[in-house]
């Protein structure tokens, strides 16, 4: 068995951990889980971390839960949180539910008879459970003393907005998540991010207090990005694991654009490689940092695993397109959804096909058809200066006209303006 704990240690994942826990989980296989609350239909990149914790667990010979949280999702966890969380329904819970399993098993190894991974669902355990016999059989086993000196709750205590009944009750229904899997499943170690620790801990006090037994805790490290901004978000919106989310592609260049602090940092945390291999790509990647050796690395690795080496494959012509010298033929491979994808957020503008048939010169196309060139003169400026290609090829002479025989999969135009300015017009 290799050492899971010092696995997270070198990686840099490693934040907290309760004594004695190493020495049990070298002691032989042991069972440990972390929570997913399933607040959308898929996992984002926020939650790569404890994915890649679930993944070292299971490597290292242990047997991995992933407890998706149907009941506590309706709850709301208030732990980092400066506001209260809207409340879903039972519908939306498990519609979620299913996009979540199908992406942990990507990452995690179900069909083992010795360690596979198990998912377990605590609305399970809790859809049969009244109110009277929780605070009964769990509320009892800790004071309110206790459950108010968490940071979690002080400082949405000593906020504007205070705290509801629903949200100061979220650590009991953790902790007893943590008994029952403890009680049912023999899982003794628990491990979640470092904004998890007090919930974590309740857990093992109730452990200790209900049964007088005795469990684990190991949390790691909150990924936050060197300048500032939060780990997981573009301008765009957070990155999802789910291709119909956030494209491939866009996953893909998520990681390529990582600075070089946050790279050192992410290829320890988000890919299997091992400690040599990873040293050896660092200094490839010193001796020549506009190689981008390291982002190359990082986002090859973690595209193939979210998604598929055909993804991988797509994302990289897809910037070799944009980027490079990559060809026309390409995006005649794709379809209109993918084109569309590739070009988010690149203006667009919209071309009457019948227009088109006749055929129309340039200057008319980008100036007065659409609104790529302020004017006429602007497109004569840019020809002349070498800087216009359409559909890859460069634009020569001011006499060139444009037809439907140059659409794209028999509706897109592309217009570049330069090397990275990029326009696309759409036929209808």
């Amino acid at each position: 068995m290799k050492n899971f704990v010092e696995e997270l240690r070198w990686r840099g994942m490693l934040h907290d951990i309760m004594p004695n826990t190493e020495e049990k989980l070298n002691s032989g296989m042991t069972s440990g889980y972390i929570g997913f609350d399933p607040t959308a239909d898929s996992l984002h990149i926020g939650h790569l971390t404890q994915i890649m914790t679930l993944i070292h667990f299971q490597n290292a010979g242990h047997k991995p839960f992933a407890l998706i949280g149907g009941a506590t999702g309706m709850v709301g966890d208030p732990s980092g949180k400066s506001d209260e969380r809207n409340l879903q329904t039972e519908e939306m819970v498990a519609h979620n539910l299913e996009g979540m399993k199908k992406q942990l098993a990507k990452f995690l190894t179900f069909d083992d008879a010795g360690n596979g991974a198990v998912m377990v669902n605590n609305a399970d355990w809790f859809k049969n459970m009244s109110f009277l016999d929780f605070i009964r059989d769990v509320g009892k086993h800790l004071t309110v003393n206790y459950m108010m000196a968490k940071d979690s709750v002080k400082k949405r205590l000593e906020g504007d907005t205070g705290m509801s009944f629903t949200e100061f009750s979220y650590q009991l229904v953790q902790g007893y998540d943590f008994y029952y899997l403890w009680k049912h499943y023999n899982c003794v170690v628990q491990m979640g991010g470092s904004d998890q620790w007090g919930n974590i801990v309740t857990g093992t006090e109730l452990i200790r207090r209900k049964d007088a037994g005795t469990a684990y805790a190991i949390t790691t490290q909150l990924i936050k990005k060197t300048d500032g901004t939060k780990f997981g978000k573009t301008e765009s919106g957070a990155i999802w694991l789910n291709a119909d989310r956030t494209s491939p592609y866009k996953f893909y260049q998520f990681w390529l654009n990582a600075s070089d602090d946050d790279v050192k940092k992410w290829i320890r945390i988000f890919t299997l490689k091992n400690q040599a291999e990873i040293e050896n790509l660092e200094k490839e990647h010193d001796a020549a940092p506009h190689l981008r050796i390291l982002q190359k690395a990082l986002a090859e690795d973690i595209t193939v695993r979210t998604h598929s080496a055909e993804a991988l494959e797509t994302a990289i012509k897809t910037s070799e397109f944009l980027f490079g010298n990559g060809a026309l033929s390409f995006l005649q491979t794709l379809d209109s959804k993918a084109v569309l994808e590739i070009f988010e957020g690149v203006p667009q503008y919209n071309i009457s096909k019948t227009e088109l048939k006749e055929g129309i010169d340039i200057a008319s196309l980008l100036a007065e058809k659409t609104a790529v060139f302020p004017s006429k003169g602007e497109v004569k400026k840019t020809i002349q200066g070498g800087g216009l290609s359409i559909n890859k090829a460069k634009v020569s002479e001011m006499m060139a006209t444009y037809s439907n025989s140059d659409l794209i999969n028999d509706q897109f135009i592309v217009v570049q303006k330069g090397k990275k300015n990029y326009f696309l017009l759409i036929a209808e």
